[in-house]
C-alpha cells in the first residue's frame, strides 16, 4: 500500500481516562455516521441500473438475455473485488479507500448515463463493480476495530440498515428521474451524489483506534471474549493469517455456500421485482418501484432484529438467528409465489416479509465470517465471503434471465424457494456449534 491508502501507523496511547473515554464516544458516533451515509451512497451507484432497466428496455430496445448479462458481469467482478480489496483493505487506510471508491463509482455512473451501446454499458458497468468492491470491507474492519464483541451485534445491525436506506431511496430516486427528465438521469444523478458523498468520507472518515492513540476496544470495555479475539494468534504474518483463518477455516466455507444462496434469493426479487409486478400485475415502473421498497424497508427492520437478538438471546452466538431467519426466508417466498392476489397491499407486504428475513442472514452470515477468523483479517474474511454471495448474485443474473424465458415466472419462484431451503439446511451445524461464537478458528 503506497501514499494515502496506506494505514496510519498507532501513535503513544493516551494515558488520561477521561479524555480516553471522551475520544472512543465521539468517534464511535462520529465514524457510524459516516459509514453509513457513505455505504448507502454505494447502493445509490449500485442500483441505479437495475430500476432505470425497464426504461431502458422501452428506450433502447434491449432484451432481458442483454440486462442478464450486464448483471452477471458486475456481480462476478464485483465479489472478485470485493474479496481482493478485503485482503488490502486490512493493511489500508479506510477514509481513502472507501471515499475514492465511492468518488471513483460516482464518475463510472455518470458515464454511463451517458451512453447507449451494450457494449459500453458492460465496460463501464464492470468498471463501477470494480470499485464497488471497495466499499464493504473498509466498513467490515472498522466495525471489528471500534465496537467490540457483547455489543458488536446491534451496532453491526445498525450499520447494516444502510443497505435499506440506499436501496429503499435509489428506486424512488431513479423512478423520478426516469418519469419526468429520461432514464439517463436516474444514473447521472446518483453519480453526482456519489462523488460529493465521497469527498465527505475522505475528509471525516478515520482509521483504527490506535492510530488515535486510543487503546483497543477490548481494553477500553473491558470486554474478556473481545481481548480473547485481539490476541488471537498475534504476531502471525499477512500470509499466514489469510491462510489459518480464512482459506482453511471450514466454518467460512460453510458461511459461503450459504450465502451463495441467500444471495440468490436477494438479488433476484431486488433485480427481477419490479419486472414481475409490471409484467404479471400491470404495475407502472413508479408503483412498481415502489413496491419493492417495502422489500428494503422490511430489510432494514430485519437487520436490527437479527442483529440485537443474536446479542440479547444468544450471547452473542450468530448461528441460532441465522436459522431462524432462514425458515422466514422460505415461508415469504412461498408465500409471494402462491397468493393469488395483485393487490399493491398485498404485494408490498410480501416483499416487505421476504426483505425483514432475507437481510438478517446477509447481515449475520459477514459478521459470523469476522468473528470466526482473525482481528487482523475481518475484511478478507468478509470479502472472502462477499465472493460466494455475489457468485449468488450473479447467478440471479443471466441464469435468472433464461429461466424466465424457459419457465417464466413459476421458474423464477421455484429457483428462490429452493435456494431458501437449503439456505437453512446448510446453517442447521450453527444452532449446535460453539466455534461459531468466532475467535476459533478450524
Amino acid at each position: 500500500m503506497l501514499g494515502i491508502f496506506k494505514s496510519a501507523e498507532a501513535i503513544p496511547a493516551i494515558t488520561h481516562r477521561d479524555e480516553v473515554d471522551q475520544r472512543y464516544k465521539y468517534w464511535r458516533i462520529h465514524i457510524m455516521i459516516v459509514m453509513y451515509v457513505g455505504y448507502a451512497t454505494f447502493y445509490f451507484t449500485r442500483k441505479s441500473f437495475n430500476f432505470a432497466m425497464p426504461a431502458m428496455i422501452t428506450d433502447l430496445g434491449l432484451d432481458k438475455a442483454d440486462i442478464g448479462i450486464l448483471a452477471t458481469l458486475f456481480y462476478i467482478i464485483y465479489g472478485c473485488s470485493k474479496f481482493l480489496s478485503g485482503v488490502i483493505s486490512d493493511r489500508s487506510n479506510p477514509r481513502f479507500f472507501m471515499g475514492i471508491g465511492l468518488i471513483a463509482t460516482g464518475f463510472t455512473n455518470i458515464f454511463f448515463g451517458l451512453s447507449s451501446s451494450v457494449l459500453a454499458f458492460a465496460a463501464l458497468w464492470s468498471l463501477n463493480a470494480f470499485f464497488q468492491g471497495w466499499g464493504w470491507p473498509p466498513c467490515s474492519k472498522l466495525l471489528n476495530f471500534w465496537y467490540s464483541r457483547s455489543e458488536r451485534g446491534l451496532w453491526w445491525s445498525i450499520w447494516n440498515t444502510a443497505h435499506n436506506v440506499g436501496g429503499a431511496l435509489i428506486p424512488l430516486l431513479v423512478g423520478f428521474c426516469a418519469l419526468h427528465f429520461g432514464w439517463r438521469y436516474g444514473l447521472i444523478v446518483p453519480g453526482l451524489l456519489a462523488i460529493m458523498v465521497g469527498l465527505v468520507l475522505c475528509w471525516r472518515l478515520r482509521d483504527t483506534p490506535g492510530t488515535m492513540g486510543l487503546p483497543s476496544i477490548g481494553q477500553w470495555r473491558n470486554d474478556e471474549l473481545e481481548m480473547k479475539y485481539e490476541n488471537n494468534s498475534r504476531g502471525l504474518k499477512t500470509r499466514e493469517i489469510l491462510k489459518c483463518f480464512v482459506l482453511t477455516n471450514k466454518l467460512i466455507w460453510l458461511l459461503a455456500l450459504s450465502s451463495v444462496l441467500v444471495y440468490i434469493v436477494r438479488t433476484a426479487i431486488n433485480d427481477w421485482g419490479n419486472l414481475y409486478l409490471i409484467e404479471v400485475h400491470g404495475y407502472n415502473l413508479v408503483s412498481a418501484n415502489s413496491a419493492v421498497t417495502f422489500f428494503e424497508i422490511g430489510g432494514f427492520l430485519g437487520s436490527l432484529a437479527a442483529g440485537w437478538g443474536s446479542d440479547k438471546f444468544f450471547q452473542g452466538d450468530r448461528g441460532p438467528m441465522n436459522f431462524i431467519f432462514s425458515l422466514g426466508v422460505l415461508a415469504s417466498a412461498m408465500i409471494l409465489w402462491i397468493q393469488p392476489s395483485s393487490s399493491y397491499i398485498v404485494e408490498a407486504g410480501c416483499f416487505f416479509s421476504l426483505g425483514f428475513f432475507v437481510f438478517g442472514p446477509q447481515m449475520l452470515l459477514g459478521m459470523a465470517a469476522a468473528e470466526c477468523s482473525h482481528k487482523e483479517a475481518a475484511g478478507a474474511a468478509t470479502g472472502f465471503i462477499g465472493l460466494f454471495a455475489y457468485i449468488g448474485a450473479a447467478l440471479a443474473g443471466y441464469p435468472v434471465a433464461k429461466v424466465l424465458e424457459l419457465f417464466h415466472w413459476p421458474g423464477f419462484f421455484m429457483v428462490i424457494t429452493v435456494a431458501a431451503a437449503i439456505t437453512g439446511l446448510l446453517l442447521l451445524p450453527f444452532v449446535t456449534s460453539r466455534k461459531v461464537r468466532g475467535y476459533e478458528a478450524v
